[in-house]
């Protein structure tokens, strides 16, 4: 394979990272909501069967078949629980004592605890230098869109440790699909299907017992729950799976640095914030880390737009 060939094949991987990263960084809004009707239970379950309806639909029109390999459904089990169960329903209990930009905020850690779970637990992936300093460069950024020399406020501890450990089982998701996941083989919408059904099977029972908290009509709340579900675990874990074939884990994981940036975004437009220096300038360092850490890649996808 030539390397035009090559770059080619990796052509729409800034569209997927920059997908994903709206959407997800969407979710802490769309939590917020979900909660003024919802258990922190029954935002994890609506959202995993919101999101299996969604890549259901879009595996039968296409006409795509789940194959039948254990240890595939094994693996991808695991990722259920640790990406959709735990961390999905650690970060809505979170939520419940805490703001949604402090979770953005915390939640931009993750290519962090990738980094570590990669260097400790998973050595296939290799780091490179310039990957470690476009982390940590974009960890800088993320501070300083939030302006966390002003510290975190009156936020119960239990609740930044729920946030703590939720990236912490999402920093592992990643090396542990490129090394036990991907090796079969498996299509990502397979992949988003099985992650996305296991994680509402697990959850079902719990909902069942008490995942509503009232039972009111409520608009905004209700159509949250459903984009909550249909994009940020619908669509976007496909595209999420997609990209990780391409650029790997540590790249992808910068995705997190999208999240608080975008949440501030929409709480500007959508909530009527005020905006302060330290935010499009904590931006812009986000993006400098972002580029430096996904190197080759980025340069690649330069070539093809010339």
């Amino acid at each position: 394979m030539s390397k035009n060939q090559k770059v080619g094949g990796d052509e729409r991987w800034l569209h997927l990272f920059l997908a994903i990263g709206v959407f997800w960084g969407c979710s802490f809004l769309f939590i917020e909501q979900a909660l003024k009707f919802l258990n922190p239970v029954g935002v994890s379950f609506l959202r995993c069967l919101c999101g299996a309806t969604t890549i259901w639909i879009i595996v039968l029109i296409k006409k795509i078949k789940i194959p039948r390999d254990r240890k595939l459904w094994m693996h991808v089990f695991a990722l259920a629980l640790m990406t959709n169960v735990i961390p999905g329903t650690l970060i809505a209990l979170a939520q419940t004592n805490v703001t949604s930009v402090l979770a953005g905020i915390i939640n931009s850690t993750t290519p962090l605890t990738t980094l570590l779970a990669i260097m400790f637990f998973f050595r296939h992936e290799k780091i490179k230098s310039h990957q470690v300093l476009g982390l940590f460069i974009g960890f800088i950024g993320v501070a300083t869109v939030f302006g966390i020399w002003r510290g975190i406020g009156d936020n119960a501890p239990w609740a930044i440790g729920a946030l703590v450990v939720a990236v912490t089982f999402y920093g592992i998701t990643y090396p542990y699909t490129t090394k036990f996941v991907f090796p079969r083989k498996a299509r990502p919408e397979v992949l988003a299907v099985l992650q996305v059904t296991f994680g509402g099977l697990i959850l079902l029972p719990f909902f069942i017992m008490g995942g509503i908290k009232k039972f009111e009509f409520m608009p905004i709340s209700i159509i949250s729950v459903i984009a909550l579900g249909a994009i940020t675990s619908g669509l976007a874990p496909i595209w999420h799976f997609r990209l990780l074939s391409i650029v790997g884990s540590s790249v992808t994981s910068t995705v997190a640095y999208m999240t608080p940036i975008v949440a501030v975004i929409a709480g500007v437009i959508l909530l009527g914030e005020p905006i302060t220096w330290n935010e499009p300038v904590g931006g812009l360092v986000v993006l400098v880390g972002t580029a430096i850490s996904q190197g080759r890649h980025l340069r690649d996808s330069l070539e093809i737009v010339e």
